[in-house]
C-alpha cells in the first residue's frame, strides 16, 4: 500500500491520446515520516506523516514534543494503517514519485458544507405538483411518520445540515504527474473544496527518499556563472609571464646603451687624431 497527504486544486483539462480529460490537480507531499507504530509494541502496524507547515506558536504543547526532535512544525498529521511491518524510518520523506501514470487511487476528503438545506436538496425529493389549488407545497416534506406508532422514526429523511462530511471516491486514475511542483493530476472529481486536505491511497510499494528532479533555472545560472570565471582567466595574464616580459626588457636595454657609448667614444678619439 502507498499512500500521500496533500491538497486539493483547482481542475483543468489536458490532452491525452487524441483526446481531452478533465482531472483535478492535487498538491501532494513532500510528507515526512513522524511515526512508525509496529504490531510489538503498539499493536498494529500504521505510519504518521506530516504534510504543510505551520507557526510553531498555532501548534499545542504536546504535538511540540513529539516534533521536538524534527526541525518541520507540519499542518496536518495522517495516520495510514498498513498491513505488515514497514522499514521505514522516521524522517524518510515519501514524495509524488512513488506513483506512476496509469494508477488507480482511492481519494478521501472533506466534502463542501452547504449549511442547512431542504429534503430537495439534501435528500433529492421531487417536490410536490405545481398546478392550481397547492400553496407554498412545491418543495415541503410532506407526511413525516405513521398514525399508528404516533411517532418519527429514527433515520427519517428531513431537512438539516448538509456537507462537510468524509467522502471517499474509488477508482481514479493519475493522468500526469509533475514531480518538480509535486503535482498529480487525477481524473475526474475530488471531494472537497480547493485547498481542502484530501488523502490519496493506491496498491503498490511505498518508496521513499526518491530523487527529486532540479530546475532549469538552477542550471542555466550554473552555466553562466562558468562562463564568466573562464572569461576572467582569459583576461588576467598568468604573473609566470608577467616576470618573463620584464626580464626581457631589463636585459635589452643595457645593451642598447653600452652600443651607443662605444659608438661616441670612436667619435671623439677621431676627432683628436686630426686636430693632432
Amino acid at each position: 500500500m502507498k499512500f500521500i497527504s496533500g491538497k486539493k486544486l483547482n481542475m483543468t483539462q489536458i490532452w491525452k491520446d487524441d483526446a481531452v480529460w478533465g482531472v483535478t490537480l492535487v498538491q501532494a507531499g513532500p510528507c515526512v515520516v513522524l511515526q512508525v507504530k509496529d504490531k510489538a509494541r503498539d499493536g498494529y502496524s500504521a505510519l504518521q506523516l506530516g504534510y504543510g507547515s505551520r507557526k510553531e506558536k498555532n501548534i499545542k504543547k504536546p504535538q511540540l514534543g513529539r516534533l521536538k526532535n524534527l526541525a518541520i512544525r507540519p499542518q496536518y498529521l495522517k495516520e495510514f494503517r498498513l498491513e505488515t511491518d514497514s522499514t521505514v524510518k522516521v524522517g524518510d520523506v515519501v514524495s509524488v514519485e512513488t506513483f506512476a501514470e496509469g494508477d488507480v487511487v482511492t481519494v478521501s476528503g472533506t466534502s463542501k458544507g452547504k449549511g442547512f438545506q431542504g429534503v430537495v436538496k439534501r435528500h433529492g425529493f421531487h417536490g410536490f405538483r405545481k398546478t392550481h389549488g397547492n400553496k407554498d407545497q412545491e418543495r415541503a416534506p410532506g407526511s413525516i411518520g405513521p398514525k399508528g406508532p404516533a411517532r418519527v422514526f429514527k433515520g427519517t429523511r428531513m431537512g438539516g445540515r448538509m456537507g462537510g462530511d468524509k467522502v471517499t471516491t474509488a477508482n481514479l486514475e493519475i493522468i500526469k504527474i509533475d514531480p518538480v511542483n509535486n503535482i498529480l493530476f487525477i481524473k475526474g472529481a475530488v471531494p472537497g473544496s480547493i485547498n481542502g486536505f484530501v488523502t490519496v491511497q493506491a496498491l503498490g510499494e511505498l518508496q521513499v527518499n526518491t530523487k527529486v528532479l532540479t530546475t532549469p533555472e538552477v542550471i542555466v545560472q550554473t552555466e553562466t556563472i562558468l562562463t564568466e570565471e573562464k572569461s576572467e582567466a582569459k583576461e588576467e595574464p598568468e604573473v609566470s609571464q608577467v616576470e618573463d616580459i620584464a626580464k626581457t626588457s631589463v636585459d635589452e636595454v643595457p645593451a642598447s646603451q653600452t652600443v651607443t657609448g662605444e659608438a661616441s667614444v670612436e667619435v671623439k678619439e677621431e676627432k683628436k687624431e686630426e686636430v693632432n
